[in-house]
């Protein structure tokens, strides 16, 4: 199977079901930017150590492909695709518990950085969040499953917990932000 297929030289791409549309369409503009995060998702697996934390990053990444197949499909469309459950979002919920046994409770904002591994995980946080709004922004235009929205703002909130706890793995305290 070839990587290019031409088919999108118009400007144009194709949702599962059949259906084309512009490359700028809040669809397109959801998943794509689903897939941005993941990047970064992926990029901090590779940016420490293998830990506890590896597993439930990979784990992570299966679930933004999950993510990115549920807007790429609309809820009308014949093909069955894995769709985002309120499961994956209690895991998600029991993930962030579990990380913040670990670490003290916040007194203050704090600076998004540390080590290669958390400042990945922080940029991944802030780009699932604009995911999230371009989410709420194609659900103006067409129904899309509330649980796509509900994880992704649960998903940020794991990426900011797994950023503290990278880097407090590696004994590098977060710089509390100073107004």
């Amino acid at each position: 199977m070839k990587v290019y297929t031409k088919t999108g030289d118009d400007g144009t791409t194709g949702l599962f079901g059949g259906d084309r549309v512009r490359k700028d369409h809040a669809r397109i503009e959801a998943y794509g930017t689903v897939d941005e995060a993941n990047s970064f998702v992926g990029m901090a697996r590779s940016a420490g150590p293998d830990d506890r934390l590896t597993p439930l990053l990979e784990r992570i990444q299966g679930e933004m492909f999950v993510v990115g197949a549920d807007l790429a499909t609309p809820v009308s469309a014949k093909p069955v695709v894995p769709r985002v459950t309120p499961e994956i979002v209690e895991r998600l919920e029991r993930d962030i518990d579990s990380l913040e046994e670990d670490l003290s409770p916040l007194k203050t904002f704090i600076l998004p950085g540390g080590t290669p591994r958390a400042t990945a995980l922080h940029a991944a946080r802030t780009i699932c969040r604009r995911a999230e709004r371009s989410v709420i922004a194609a659900m103006e235009e067409e129904v899309i499953d509330p649980n796509v929205g509900i994880y992704l703002n649960r998903l940020s909130d794991f990426l900011f917990v797994a950023a503290r706890w990278a880097n407090h793995i590696e004994g590098v305290e977060d710089t509390p932000w100073m107004p």
